[in-house]
């Protein structure tokens, strides 16, 4: 297995993907500029989605320190955290320092120029900083404020810090993941950071659009607790409606009677039978149609209630052939199934590559590894149009720029340690 923190790009899996240069990219937000005062994993996710489709994204960091996750590591590429990498790219890096009265008030003129304000400060934090939406809103009917924290921002648990972890266990998909008779596990990537960052996107997307014909702006509340328990919404829902507590199973308990992984000769795969067409054309393809046939299994209803008997006759099946044979048979016959792949075999998976789904970007000889937008626009991938910045690589830039501050002003504001960056 290759070296996680090697440096070496040809040493890296991801000299093995597409290569991309920076183009022109999506433009549905166009136009739309948004000041960018998160940190971690939901707040930046939001952002470079928001900025993936077009919008012009200023990052405000931390002189010195910066967002909190350039410091997560190993691993690192080139000095430079790879989960900070992941989540921040399309963006312009400023480092000041809004905690002085100087600093805040350049905050605030940014602020003015902007159609977004993002923020994932606690609720007291936010308003003593003067990020709230009543303080850094004041005067502007037309501000779309953004907040995500972990409770949100009323209520007793406001002030109450959180991290995805601590979501995840709130929400209850922890206590749903993992065997039957295993402990609560943790999912595999930072899914209430990432649901979160999306619902906050989706927001900003639709406050967007109301504005257009109210003038008026929103003021977003997004929690990662409130956003990881809507994801367990076709578990919570039947719960409700039914009094039937699910509990840990290992993926083995879907409503749908056969949903699950299955092992074969060599490697396991996951089987999907979802409806009685299905079924029957599984039947069909392993060469038991009468099995499939039989009345005892008619509905979906009747095989739960023999899943156990349904499931021992698929498995002892299965295990005499190898992986391959049965993906190449099901696809065939039209049968949902697939490979439970590792991280490696997905960033080789062509298919993804070809879609642009994975690719390294290639920005003036500085290659970034990346997870795309995933989504087609008019048969098109999206095209980053900036890599991930550097800590205040834009600070000078969009001081001058947008507020017109000259060389002496910002070197003086440099000098105070109230700004950095290199000058432009």
């Amino acid at each position: 297995m290759l070296p996680s923190n090697s440096s070496d790009p040809t040493d890296l899996p991801l000299s093995r993907l597409p290569v991309v240069m920076p183009g022109a990219g999506f433009d549905l937000l166009q136009g739309i500029r948004i000041l960018d005062l998160s940190t971690s994993i939901a707040g930046p996710f939001a952002t470079m989605l928001l900025g993936d489709l077009g919008a012009h994204v200023i990052k405000v960091e931390r002189p010195g320190t910066g967002d909190d996750a350039r410091a997560w590591g190993p691993p690192f590429l080139d000095g430079e955290s790879l989960w900070f990498l992941s989540v921040n790219r399309n963006k312009q890096s400023v480092a000041l320092d809004y905690s002085s009265p100087e600093g805040a008030k350049l905050l605030r003129e940014l602020a003015d120029r902007c159609d977004v304000v993002l923020i994932n400060q606690p609720a007291h934090v936010a308003k003593k900083l003067g990020v709230d939406a009543a303080s850094i809103g004041a005067g502007r009917d037309d501000l779309i404020h953004v907040s995500i924290t972990g409770f949100g921002v009323d209520g007793e648990r406001a002030d109450w810090t959180c991290y995805d972890l601590i979501a995840e266990g709130y929400s209850g998909v922890m206590d749903l993941t993992g065997e039957a008779e295993g402990e609560p596990q943790k999912i595999g990537t930072p899914a209430a950071d990432m649901l979160a960052g999306q619902d906050a996107a989706l927001a900003v997307i639709a406050a967007l659009f109301a504005r257009t014909r109210t003038g008026k702006g929103r003021a977003i509340d997004i929690s990662l607790v409130d956003s990881m328990t809507r994801f367990l919404n076709c578990r919570i829902v039947p719960y409700l409606g039914s009094g039937e507590l699910p509990r840990r199973s290992g993926g083995r308990d879907s409503v749908i009677a056969i949903y699950q992984a299955f092992h074969t000769a060599d490697e396991p795969i996951t089987l999907g039978l979802g409806n009685d067409n299905i079924w029957r054309r599984f039947w069909e393809a392993v060469g038991e149609p009468e099995y499939g046939a039989d009345p005892r299994f008619a509905t979906n209803a009747d095989r739960r209630a023999r899943r156990a008997e349904i499931v021992a006759k698929i498995q002892g099946l299965l295990l005499t052939k190898p992986r391959a044979h049965w993906l190449s048979l099901l696809r065939n016959a039209r049968v949902p199934a697939g490979p439970i792949n590792r991280i490696d075999e997905v960033a080789e998976d062509p298919e993804l590559q070809r879609r642009r789904v994975l690719y390294c970007l290639d920005a003036n000889g500085r290659k970034i590894p990346q997870v795309g937008t995933a989504i087609c626009l008019d048969g098109q991938a999206n095209v980053p149009r900036t890599p991930p910045p550097r800590l205040g690589e834009h600070t000078y830039a969009v001081l001058q720029e947008l507020l017109g501050l000259d060389h002496a002003s910002l070197a003086a504001l440099s000098a105070a340690g109230i700004i950095a960056g290199a000058a432009e």
